[in-house]
């Protein structure tokens, strides 16, 4: 058994926590739209067409705001062409995924399944083929309350009131080869700063994120940041980052290291945004949006990313996550709450079939894959403030990562409203247990134990599937109890945890 500990303290804080940093994110792409959320001819579809074992779903994972309609598929959507009677929209190739776009489902029927779920859009404007014009039309169709031909037109389509959506993209991964019409940084800063502009004018309460980019790994990262910031850093409030890890060397242990590797991520973007406020001598801070981010690197063959004669919703990168996999995702949720005095918005990409937590077969089940289960239990539980850890555990070497990988990774958020106080801890020792010592100072000694569940699975590569969806599941940790103010957990070889305590009235 190895020992480790952590300390936090109350008045320690890194920030309140943005409850959208639990978002998840909607593509037009493979079966994440037809027979995914939207499937008319599913028995269990309502009349909008919405499949209700999926709505279920979205509401258990507790996902807060949903990024739409991509995505690469953004650079190249007219998004005239997803609203107004459905018999007479057109159908477009889809030059991003090579599948046919029948535009069934589009902004008026996204937002039904938002007001629906219960859940924040985050829209995104198309900076690829078009640019500023198409935007303020877009956001004047979904926004202006009435009385302009756009307004207006939303109004015959049945929809009187405004969608009133505040959290906008501006365009999507725009410095990478694959993105349709490209741009370097300099075109892209200036489109994003014009557009911004224009759109602000339109509605001036909304919220703006403009791209970093593609990847941490790209070429472009850091140059592309500064430049873009350097020309729409006062009309921006955001700045996206996207991530996807992978088990490239097939050993857990170094694929732990990509939880490092994100917290580096977030740190240096940080640094180059705070770089060009201190050029600008501005006191303005540009938050984070990682507004896509999971795990996807086994279905990546070009089969899996495209299939021949432009058919309409094919199967496209359909990952099938294992327990490993859920570990990684816990761990980057982990990074993301631990910076969120920075990373206000996340998405996970996507949300149903394509890489997503929730999987569905055309007419028939929907089930949760691994993954789903370490982004539930954090949008569930964690609400309040996060406290800065300290970590006191033993490490190991990776090739994957430069510095040593502690085997605990956790965080601490505080709820001051409930007295809730919410471990999320990841023992990443795939041989002994860990006798883990949580010092909770200043949060009272008099606190009981509420909640106390582990994700563990004997086999890093155990799978849900239809058949069998609850292989890997949250089951109770037993072996947990307090002394004082410290909490003592065992924690088993390779699992997820969530321990959840409370002060007891007085």
């Amino acid at each position: 058994m190895i020992k480790s500990r952590l300390v936090v303290d109350r008045d320690f804080v890194i920030s309140e926590l943005d409850r959208r940093l639990f978002g998840t994110f909607v593509e037009h792409m493979g079966r994440c739209v037809y027979t995914g959320i939207y499937e008319p001819e599913h028995p269990l579809a309502d009349e909008n067409g919405f499949r209700q074992d999926v709505i279920d779903l979205t509401r258990e994972l507790g996902a807060t705001v949903v990024r739409y309609p991509g995505g690469n598929f953004m650079s190249g959507y007219n998004w005239e062409d997803g609203v107004g009677p459905r018999d007479k929209r057109p159908t477009r190739l889809d030059l991003a995924w090579y599948s046919t776009e029948t535009n069934q489902f589009g902004t008026n029927e996204f937002m039904d399944w938002c007001r629906k779920v219960g859940i924040e859009p985050m829209y995104g404007v198309n900076l690829g083929t078009r640019g500023p014009d198409e935007a303020r039309h877009f956001i004047e169709y979904c926004n202006h309350p009435g009385g302009t031909t756009l307004s207006d037109l939303r109004h015959s389509h049945g929809y009187e009131a405004p969608h009133d959506i505040k959290l906008w993209c501006l365009g999507n991964e725009m410095d990478g080869p694959w993105q349709i019409c490209r741009k370097t940084a300099d075109e892209y800063g200036r489109i994003a700063l014009e557009t911004a502009k224009l759109m602000r004018m339109v509605d001036p309460t909304i919220q703006l994120s403009a791209c970093g980019s593609s990847f941490w790994d790209m070429p472009t990262f850091g140059a592309w940041e500064d430049k873009v910031l350097e020309h729409c850093f006062d009309e921006v409030d955001y700045l996206s980052l996207h991530s996807y890890f992978g088990n490239h060397h097939d050993s857990t242990e170094e694929y732990f290291g990509n939880i490092e590797l994100t917290d580096r991520f977030i740190k240096q973007t940080v640094a180059v945004a705070d770089a060009v406020a201190a050029r600008k001598h501005s006191k303005r801070k540009i938050m984070l949006s990682f507004d896509e981010w999971n795990v996807w690197y086994k279905a990546r063959s070009i089969e899996d990313l495209r299939k021949p004669g432009w058919p309409v919703a094919p199967r496209l990168i359909e990952e099938v996550y294992n327990h490993e996999d859920a570990l990684v995702v816990g761990g980057a949720l982990i990074v993301m709450m631990n910076n969120c005095d920075r990373v206000k918005v996340a998405c996970l990409a996507q949300l149903v079939n394509v890489i997503g937590p929730i999987m569905t077969e055309p007419g028939g089940a929907a089930w949760r894959q691994t993954i789903f289960h370490p982004f539930a239990q954090a949008a569930r539980f964690a609400h309040g403030r996060v406290l800065r850890p300290v970590i006191d555990s033993d490490s190991y070497e990776a090739k994957s990562c430069e510095e040593a990988i502690s085997y605990l990774c956790a965080a601490v958020v505080d709820d001051e409203a409930t007295g809730r106080t919410t471990i999320f801890a990841l023992n990443r020792h795939l041989e002994e247990d860990m006798e883990l010592r949580i010092e909770l100072r200043g949060l009272g000694t008099d606190r009981r134990l509420e909640t106390a569940l582990e994700l563990f699975h004997t086999n890093m590569k155990a799978v849900n599937t239809k058949d069998a969806p609850n292989t890997v599941v949250p089951r109770e940790n037993k072996e947990v109890r307090f002394e004082g103010e410290t909490l003592i957990a065992w924690l088993k070889p390779g699992s997820w945890n969530v321990l959840v305590s409370s002060a007891v009235a007085q």
